[in-house]
């Protein structure tokens, strides 16, 4: 039956995305039966591949009892499972979690979490959330107020109740007059500057990806800027709230990247993302019983969705982390993140339009750059990683491209792949994205590509 209508993605998307018909582990075959490496794992998603044999048969058994129980009027046993093993594994004292659908829907959870918590503490008139430019914390309205983006605001931003902006610490290129460590220093200091000026009693929290996503591409500060953060938030009576939606989960070789700095912990944790794998849309608020003891005293959290809590997500969920823990993937993530850099910086070597190499385990990025040592990137209308995503894609590798504010802060690629990755798999990606970048350094990137 010939189709005659359209998904509206289709309609926004251009060039037209291939096919996909089929996962298997690493892997996704479009309807030619070509096969791609998925080396981004989608959007940072599919940890542990495609059609993982555990998590199918938990769905399956899931199909076999109940898809749907609204929280409003049931419990379930999958949410009760989860919510024990995420506090767990989230360690101190994360002991309580909410589940959600999304990354998005998690940061808004955790800004009303926030609010209410101020509320029931007599202190109203905190409601300012500071986070940072660049960053990505949702593509909710609530969300974006905190996402710093100049494009987004510029054309969301009349929806939006606009939140205080401090600078995230980009050390690749640092302004002039700084070096890489005083910059790091002035961004930790910025977060102060910011609550004086906001007036410390209006302010709610600081939100904060530990390890950048997509918008900073892995940016990785140093264990005292974290410490830096968590003391002034302290200081001012700022709730602290952590975006691990990208980074949590195993993915950057620890459950939380946040517990490589255990000073530095936060009051509230975000997850989302590999917490379902891509088998099911699911996220997480995680906090402590003692927070969430004083929003219950005031009647409880005013916050819900349809799909919270829900008994099928919650099912993937507990598949995910028992193969996460069974399979040793937090520590596999550690090891190979290793080897990846160590590949990367091979290519670096050899290829002239890679500049920097970010992030921690399995999140990782490179900086794309028409000059290694000017450091300075391609002309906009070049769209380097758009041609570079093309020859990839020819040679059989997906892999996730940004260009946050427009390609102000930069362009790179966000090199990913599944925390079940081998060796074997990470040598694919490495060869071919080293021939992808042969061809594009080969044609000199002047051709726009749109």
């Amino acid at each position: 039956m010939a189709l005659t209508a359209q998904s509206f993605i289709s309609t926004v998307t251009k060039p037209a995305f291939p096919l996909a018909v089929r996962g298997e582990g690493a892997y996704i075959f479009d309807k030619d039966g070509k096969k791609y490496l998925d080396g981004s794992s989608g959007a940072v998603v599919t940890a542990l591949g495609h059609s993982h044999p555990r998590v199918l048969a938990a769905m399956r058994a899931q199909l076999e009892k109940i898809t749907f129980a609204y929280g409003r009027i049931w419990e379930n046993r999958p949410d009760e499972e989860l919510a024990v093993r995420v506090a767990a594994l989230c360690g101190g004292s994360f002991d309580s979690a909410f589940f959600l659908s999304s990354g998005s829907e998690a940061t808004e959870a955790a800004l009303k979490f926030a609010r209410q918590l101020a509320v029931a503490r007599g202190q109203s008139e905190r409601y300012k959330v500071i986070s940072r430019t660049p960053s990505y914390h949702g593509a909710t309205l609530g969300a974006l107020s905190v996402t710093g983006d100049p494009v987004m605001v510029d054309l969301f931003g009349p929806l939006m109740t606009p939140m205080p902006k401090i600078p995230a610490p980009m050390i690749y290129r640092v302004p002039a007059g700084y070096s890489a460590d005083a910059y790091i220093d002035h961004c930790a200091d910025a977060l102060e500057e910011e609550i004086k000026q906001q007036g410390a009693e209006t302010v709610l929290a600081f939100v904060v990806e530990p390890v950048g996503g997509t918008s900073t591409g892995a940016l990785v500060s140093p264990g005292r800027y974290y410490l830096r953060v968590r003391e002034i938030c302290d200081r001012y009576g700022v709730l602290l709230i952590h975006d691990e939606v990208m980074s949590g989960v195993g993915r950057c070789g620890a459950f939380l990247a946040s517990h490589y700095w255990p000073g530095a912990a936060p009051d509230v944790v975000t997850l989302g993302k590999g917490l379902g794998a891509g088998y099911a849309p699911i996220s997480a608020l995680v906090t402590s019983s003692a927070l969430v003891d004083e929003v219950r005293a005031m009647g409880g959290f005013a916050h819900g969705h349809t799909y919270v809590a829900n008994p099928m997500s919650c099912a993937v969920g507990c598949a995910v982390l028992e193969e996460l823990v069974d399979s040793a993937l937090v520590e596999q993530s550690a090891s190979m993140g290793l080897y990846l850099r160590e590949q990367l910086e091979v290519v670096r070597n050899r290829r002239r339009s890679i500049g920097d190499i970010r992030g921690v385990g399995l999140q990782m990025a490179i900086e794309i750059v028409a000059d290694q040592a000017t450091k300075e990137s391609y002309p906009f209308e070049v769209n380097a990683p758009a041609q570079i995503e093309r020859l990839m894609m020819e040679r059989g590798l997906t892999m996730m491209h940004r260009r946050t504010g427009g390609g102000q802060f930069g362009e790179w690629f966000m090199v990913c792949p599944p925390l079940i990755s081998t060796r074997d798999a990470v040598d694919q990606l490495i060869s071919i994205l080293d021939g992808a970048l042969e061809a594009f350094e080969g044609q000199s990137g002047q051709r726009a590509c749109s």
